[in-house]
């Protein structure tokens, strides 16, 4: 009996395969540099825009494999449920950026060639344009404060300083550290006009007796 490439395919040919996993190369680079360029933090991670390739072109194998074929998905299924991953993500718009090469990886897979490429050049067309014109950028900047104190002080001191370097703050947290031996406040603040961060925590350390002070400014934009 010959042996034919064809007949253990039944759905696809070498020039599919070749087609499938070149676009799906293609456009998950494209993304994956769209991402790179779009990035903001400081928690960059090439070996996770790697893995959006990698990922983008392993889907349009699935997808090749899967075809038609009920028992092949549900088999399928099955291998895949024992993978776990425990790295998280630490963004939100990573998860969106996994999904769009997921999706070109199954327009590739299942032969959706035109689809794959308008979906994934307008798709990446739109994070740009909301990276370049900042869309959706929220114009009120907090900060936190983390105030150490002895245990048993009131908290009228500290809120003394806010009121007068803050137009507006709101309590977090209340905890004990060291060994109850110091108490840890934490408040959400938003400083007044032409007030800096320096400034606060000088006023704040007059009235801890020199314990700790902390101000964390940007901490909505950066990684911590």
């Amino acid at each position: 009996m010959p042996f034919e490439f064809q007949d253990l395919s039944g759905t696809f040919s070498v020039g599919d395969i070749a087609l499938a996993l070149s676009l799906s190369f293609l456009l998950s680079a494209m993304i994956g540099w769209v991402y790179r360029f779009t990035h903001r933090n400081v928690s960059y991670s090439q070996s996770y825009v790697q893995t959006l390739v990698i990922l983008g072109m392993l889907i349009s194998l699935i997808m090749l494999v899967v075809g038609s074929n009920i028992a092949r998905a549900f088999a399928l299924v099955g291998a895949l449920s024992v993978v776990r991953f425990r790295n998280a993500i630490k963004e939100t718009r990573d998860v969106g950026f996994i999904f769009l090469v997921m999706g070109v990886g199954m327009a590739c897979g299942t032969r959706f060639y035109l689809l794959a490429v308008v979906a994934a050049v307008t798709i990446s067309l739109i994070i740009v344009l909301m990276y370049r014109f900042n869309w959706f950028a929220s114009n009120v900047q907090r900060q936190v404060v983390k105030v150490q104190v002895p245990p048993g002080s009131h908290t009228d001191h500290i809120q003394d300083v806010l009121i007068r370097f803050t137009s507006e703050f709101e309590l977090v947290s209340m905890e004990t550290i060291r060994g109850g031996a110091l108490t840890e406040i934490m408040y959400t603040v938003r400083l007044k006009k032409g007030t800096e961060p320096a400034d606060l925590i000088n006023a704040l350390a007059e009235r801890t007796g020199g314990q700790r002070v902390t101000v964390l400014t940007g901490y909505d934009q950066t990684d911590l």
